[in-house]
C-alpha cells in the first residue's frame, strides 16, 4: 500500500524563517543555511535525472495501483517537462500530450479553456488534486502545479458526468520534507517579464511538518500578435501539519488575478485566414475589450492511517472564479449596412450590396461584457483497504463525492454599430483595422442567468490479484445531479434531474515483472446539466433540459513496459469510443437524443531515459472518427454529418520533448509537435492545414545554485491554426481562428538556497 506519510531520506536542516519570512525579507538567509540546502538540492536534482520523466503512480487516490498496473492510457505531464520548456498555460502543457485539440472561446460559455480529448469535449472534466474544477476559465499559469495527468478514455466512474474522451488532473505543489528556495526570474522577447519564487521549510511542530509557498509575476505581449498583453499576479501558501505519525493535515490557499486583453482570433473562411487580414491584426477595440479574472481557493486535506492496511482522506475545497470580461468577436461581414428604420436602433447587412474590396464591417458581438461568478463547494471522502478474501487479494477504495455549484452571470453590451455609433457606410480596412473605438457608446443591460448545481456521488474501485500474473480491477459509481437556471429579465426557471450509474472492468495479464497486458470497458454519461456551472444555460425547448442523459462506452486494449530498470515506459493502447445517443437539434429546431458518434484509433507513448545524458516525453495517437447516424440540421451550405469524421479531431498527431546532456551542466532540448488536417466541423467541407512546430532550449548549471535556461519556441515562426470555432462562416458573418504563438525567445536565470 502507498503510504501518504513519507519520511525525508536525510536528516531534515533548518532554513533561517518561514518560506512567507522568506517572500518579505526578500530572501534574506545565512550563508551557511545556503551552503547546507546547496548540498541537499543537488542530491535531488541527480535523483531526479536519474527518473527522468516518467511518472509511477497517479497523484489521485482513485488508482490505488502503480500506472504500470493500470488498465488505460494515463499520460503525466512532469515538472521536469513543464520546466524545461518553460510551459506556463494549461494549453501550453496538453501541447505535450497527442490527440489533444482546442476549440475556441465563443459562444454561451464565454471564452476559456475548451479542450478536446479523443475528439469529445472534456470542458467540464478538468479537476485540481482529483476535485472538480468546472468553471469556465482561462488556467494560464502552472506556477503551483507540480505535475497534469490526462485520463483517457469514458472516466465517469473516476471524474462524475462527462468524461466521454477522458479528463485532466492538475496536481498542486504541496510542502515536502526538506527545506528549499528558488527565485526564478525571465525576460524575452515581445515584453516578456516573470519572476516566480518557490520556498519550502521544516516546521518544529508537531510530526513531520512543513510550510510552502510559491509566488509568480507575469506579463508579456502575445508572440506574433500585435500588442495582445497579458498580466498576472499569484500566490499560493501551504501548511501541513502532523498531528501525529498516522494523521496529518493540509491547508492551503490559492489566489491568482488576470488582466488581459482579449483575442478572439482572426476572420476566417473555410478554416483559413480571410485573404488580405495580417495575423498580427487585432479585431477587437482595445480601449473596451477587457479580461479581468480573479481565482480564489481554500482546500483542507485530512489523512489518517487507521492500520497498516487502512487509510483515509478528506478533503473539502472552497473556490470562486470572478471573470469580468467585455468581448469583440472577430467575425466580419461583407456586406453593406442596411439603412435603419427610424427609431429601430438595429443593425443589418444588406445582402448582395458589397463592400469594396479589402473592406469589412464588423459581424457578431461588439464590446460584448459578461460578468460572471462562480462558487463552488466540494468535500470527498476515501477510505482504501487491503484484506484478503481466501486467495484473492484486494486493493479497495471506497468514496463519496458532494457539491454545490453556483453561477451568477449579468451581461450587458456597447451598442456599436447601432444607432449613432453607426459604422461607416464603406466598413474598415481589412488589411488595418481600427483596434480602437472612437464614436459614442451606450451600454445596455442584456439580462443574465443565475444558476445552482448540485452532484452527490458513491463510488467503489476494487483491484483483485487473481493470481501472481492476472489482475482484476472493477469501478463503479452512482451520481446523483440537479440542477436549475433562472433568467434575470423574466423569472423563468429551468430545472433537470438525473442520476446514473458509471462502470469500469479491466484484466491486466502480467507475462513479466516488468510488463503489462490489459483489456478494459469503461462507460460514462453526459446529462443534460452538464455545462451549467461553466455556461448557466440548460438545453431549451420541446422539453429538452428533461431529455436522458448521452452514454458512451470504450474498450481499449493496451500494453505497458518498463525498461532501463524501470526509468524508461513504453506503452500502446487500440482504443474504440462510441457515443450511442447523442443530442443533436433536427430540422424543426429541437433537441433530441439521436445521434451515433465513434472514435476508434491507437495510442503509443515513450517516457524516461534512453541513456544517462539522453531523456524522451513522446507520443503518438490516431483517431479514426465517424458520424454513425444523425438527424442534425446542416449548415448552411453544409452537408449532412452521417458517415463524415467528427469536427477538430485529425486523424494523425504526435508529440516529441527530448533533451540530451551534452557535458555536466549543459543541456540541449528539442521539441516538435504535429498536428494532422482536420474537419472544421462535421457537417462542413472546410478542412484546417496540417502543422509542424518546433522548440528549442539550451540550458547550462553555472554552480550548484545558479542555472540559466534559453528557449525559443516556433522555431521557424509557422502561422498555424489551434484553436477552431465550428463553422465555415459566410459573407455575412464570416468565422475566425485563433492561431498559435508565434516565434519567441525566453531566458531565465535560476537561484536555489
Amino acid at each position: 500500500m502507498r503510504t501518504f506519510i513519507r519520511s525525508s531520506a536525510l536528516p531534515p536542516k533548518t532554513m533561517i524563517g518561514s518560506a512567507v519570512g522568506l517572500a518579505v525579507a526578500s530572501m534574506a538567509v545565512p550563508a551557511h543555511a545556503q551552503q547546507d540546502v546547496t548540498r541537499l538540492d543537488t542530491v535531488l536534482v541527480k535523483e531526479s535525472r536519474e527518473q527522468g520523466y516518467k511518472a509511477g503512480e497517479s497523484a489521485s487516490n482513485k488508482y490505488v495501483k502503480p500506472l504500470l498496473d493500470t488498465p488505460q492510457t494515463v499520460t503525466v505531464v512532469p515538472k521536469e517537462v513543464m520546466e524545461e520548456q518553460q510551459a506556463l498555460s494549461l494549453r501550453q502543457v496538453l501541447s505535450n500530450v497527442s490527440g489533444i485539440t482546442f476549440d475556441a472561446g465563443e459562444g454561451g460559455g464565454g471564452s476559456g479553456d475548451k479542450i478536446n480529448i479523443r475528439g469529445f469535449s472534456a470542458n467540464a472534466n478538468m479537476q485540481i488534486d482529483g476535485l472538480r474544477d468546472s468553471s469556465q476559465n482561462n488556467r494560464t499559469d502552472t506556477f503551483n502545479i507540480e505535475q497534469v495527468e490526462v485520463l483517457k478514455g469514458p472516466n465517469s466512474v473516476f471524474g462524475g458526468a462527462g468524461t466521454t474522451g477522458g479528463a485532466i488532473n492538475q496536481v498542486s505543489k504541496a510542502p515536502k520534507q526538506r527545506d528549499f528556495a528558488e527565485i526564478g526570474a525571465s525576460v524575452g522577447t515581445d515584453n516578456y517579464r516573470r519572476v516566480t519564487l518557490d520556498a519550502n521549510t521544516m516546521l518544529d511542530v508537531g510530526v513531520n511538518s512543513a510550510a510552502r509557498i510559491n509566488l509568480m509575476a507575469h506579463e508579456n505581449d502575445v508572440p506574433g500578435r500585435n500588442d495582445i498583453d497579458r498580466q498576472r499576479f499569484g500566490i499560493a501558501p501551504s501548511v501541513t501539519i502532523g498531528l501525529s505519525e498516522q494523521t496529518r493535515a493540509t491547508l492551503s490557499y490559492f489566489h491568482q488575478q488576470d488582466d488581459n486583453l482579449p483575442d478572439y482570433g482572426l476572420p476566417a473562411r473555410d478554416g483559413k485566414v480571410v485573404p488580405g487580414v495580417d495575423r498580427e491584426s487585432y479585431f477587437g477595440w482595445r480601449n473596451l475589450d477587457e479580461e479581468k479574472i480573479q481565482s480564489d481557493a481554500v482546500t483542507l486535506k485530512l489523512e489518517h492511517e487507521l492500520s497498516d492496511t487502512a487509510r483515509i482522506e478528506n478533503q473539502t475545497r472552497y473556490s470562486r472564479v470572478d471573470r469580468d470580461t467585455t468581448v469583440s468577436a472577430s467575425h466580419i461581414s461583407r456586406f453593406k449596412r442596411k439603412e435603419e428604420p427610424a427609431g429601430s436602433g438595429e443593425f443589418e447587412v444588406d445582402k448582395g450590396n458589397f463592400l469594396p474590396d479589402g473592406q469589412y464591417l464588423p459581424a457578431g458581438p461588439q464590446a460584448y461584457r459578461r460578468d460572471a461568478q462562480t462558487d463552488m463547494w466540494i468535500n470527498q471522502t476515501g477510505l482504501a483497504v487491503e484484506f484478503d478474501t481466501g486467495a484473492l487479494k484486494h486493493d479497495m477504495l471506497v468514496g463519496a463525492e458532494i457539491s454545490r455549484e453556483t453561477y451568477d452571470l449579468t451581461s450587458s453590451n456597447y451598442n456599436l454599430g447601432q444607432g449613432t455609433s453607426a459604422y461607416p457606410e464603406n466598413g474598415y480596412s481589412l488589411a488595418n483595422p481600427p483596434g480602437v473605438w472612437t464614436g459614442p457608446v451606450t451600454v445596455t443591460p442584456r439580462g443574465g442567468k443565475e444558476a445552482e448545481l448540485d452532484t452527490r456521488a458513491l463510488y467503489v474501485f476494487d483491484t483483485v490479484t487473481l493470481h501472481s500474473q492476472w489482475d482484476l480491477s472493477l469501478g463503479l459509481r452512482h451520481d446523483w445531479i440537479s440542477g436549475e437556471t433562472t433568467d434575470k429579465d423574466s423569472g423563468e426557471t429551468t430545472s433537470t434531474s438525473d442520476q446514473m450509474f458509471s462502470g469500469r472492468a479491466g484484466i491486466v495479464f502480467k507475462p513479466a515483472d516488468n510488463g503489462r497486458v490489459y483489456l478494459a470497458y469503461g462507460t460514462s454519461f453526459n446529462p443534460s446539466a452538464e455545462a451549467l456551472a461553466t455556461s448557466g444555460g440548460l438545453p431549451r425547448g420541446n422539453g429538452a433540459e428533461n431529455l436522458k442523459p448521452e452514454k458512451n462506452e470504450t474498450w481499449e486494449l493496451g500494453t505497458k513496459w518498463e525498461l532501463m530498470n524501470g526509468r524508461l515506459g513504453l506503452d500502446g493502447a487500440l482504443f474504440r469510443v462510441d457515443k450511442t445517443n447523442a443530442r443533436e437539434t433536427n430540422a424543426d429546431d429541437e433537441l433530441e437524443l439521436a445521434g451515433e458518434q465513434r472514435v476508434q484509433g491507437m495510442e503509443l507513448g515513450l517516457t524516461g531515459v534512453l541513456t544517462d545524458e539522453w531523456k524522451v516525453f513522446a507520443n503518438y495517437t490516431l483517431l479514426d472518427s465517424e458520424t454513425l447516424k444523425s438527424v442534425a440540421k446542416p449548415q448552411e451550405g453544409g452537408r449532412s454529418a452521417e458517415g463524415n469524421p467528427l469536427g477538430n479531431t485529425p486523424r494523425n498527431s504526435a508529440n516529441l520533448w527530448t533533451t540530451y546532456e551534452l557535458m555536466p551542466g549543459v543541456e540541449l532540448g528539442y521539441g516538435a509537435r504535429y498536428v494532422g488536417s482536420r474537419y472544421v466541423a462535421s457537417d462542413v467541407d472546410a478542412k484546417i492545414d496540417s502543422y509542424w512546430v518546433h522548440n528549442a532550449m539550451a540550458s547550462y548549471q553555472v554552480t550548484d545554485a545558479f542555472s540559466l535556461q534559453l528557449n525559443v519556441n516556433n522555431l521557424f515562426d509557422e502561422d498555424y491554426v489551434e484553436r477552431v470555432r465550428g463553422r465555415p462562416g459566410l459573407d455575412d458573418r464570416s468565422s475566425a481562428v485563433e492561431l498559435g504563438d508565434g516565434r519567441s525567445a525566453v531566458l531565465s536565470a535560476n537561484y536555489r538556497f
